[in-house]
């Protein structure tokens, strides 16, 4: 109980922040998607800072930081994920879901910082049209991080690697940086309660543009997964390869 409480507390207060920030920055990143970014990595910086000693959750970035003009391509299992991802990358930005743009802040802030909403159903103009900003110089260059699976997946449990990934991976002709995690033993995808322990967002070895789409697939399904069941299994959950 004792935790449970902590933990709404917690997540009380996070929200509290997102609006607080959210509304101290607002004419500033207005003005300037780099005063926007500030306000995302300030706001994630908090969450970090405030879950260490609230909740007893630790978290911690593994392997090369991709600096570069880069996909990224990474495992979702809960919005801690999303934070450590965007706090450590110089200039990340993420295919999300349209539906967003109507959250309050996180729809602005997304799009000030680079985001690309993507229609469900829709996704193959919507990548056409973020390639397009791109060569035309409108999208602001950077890390582009999309989650292959398409949504928050509960440790433990199997879903499919979508194709979207592989057309961003050929059209863009850049290499595709890999991350695993273990956030969602410790910060579920639904629900309060969070538990201490150190949850890892890792960074794995880039591959290489040029690959067929179903190789790069294999490729990136099985790093992915390798390193998310071994971070789990750091973790105390029983992963399964």
């Amino acid at each position: 109980m004792i935790r449970y409480l902590r933990s709404l507390v917690f997540v009380v207060q996070m929200y509290l922040a997102l609006a607080v920030l959210g509304i101290l920055f607002f004419p500033a990143a207005l003005l300037s998607p780099k005063a926007a970014r500030l306000a995302c990595k300030t706001f994630c910086r908090w969450v970090k800072w405030t879950a260490g000693w609230m909740v007893g959750l630790r978290s911690e970035v593994r392997g090369p930081i991709p600096t570069g003009e880069v996909l990224l391509a990474a495992k979702h299992q809960s919005f801690l994920d999303i934070i450590l991802i965007f706090e450590a990358l110089p200039a990340g930005k993420f295919i999300m879901k349209r539906e967003l743009l109507w959250t309050p802040f996180v729809g602005l802030y997304g799009l000030r910082i680079g985001c690309v909403p993507v229609d469900r159903g829709k996704r193959g103009a919507a990548i056409a049209k973020m390639l397009s900003d791109v060569k035309k110089g409108a999208a602001t260059p950077g890390q582009l991080v999309i989650y292959p699976q398409g949504t928050r997946i509960a440790p433990g449990v199997k879903a499919p690697y979508k194709v979207g990934t592989a057309a961003l991976y050929d059209q863009m002709g850049q290499p595709c940086v890999p991350a695993a995690t273990n956030v969602g033993v410790f910060w579920p995808r639904k629900g309060i309660l969070r538990k201490p322990g150190l949850a890892v967002v890792e960074f794995l070895e880039p591959i290489e543009p040029g690959l067929s789409k179903t190789a790069f697939m294999m490729k990136l399904e099985t790093r992915v997964e390798t390193a998310s069941n071994r971070l789990m299994r750091e973790a105390g959950f029983d992963a399964q390869d």
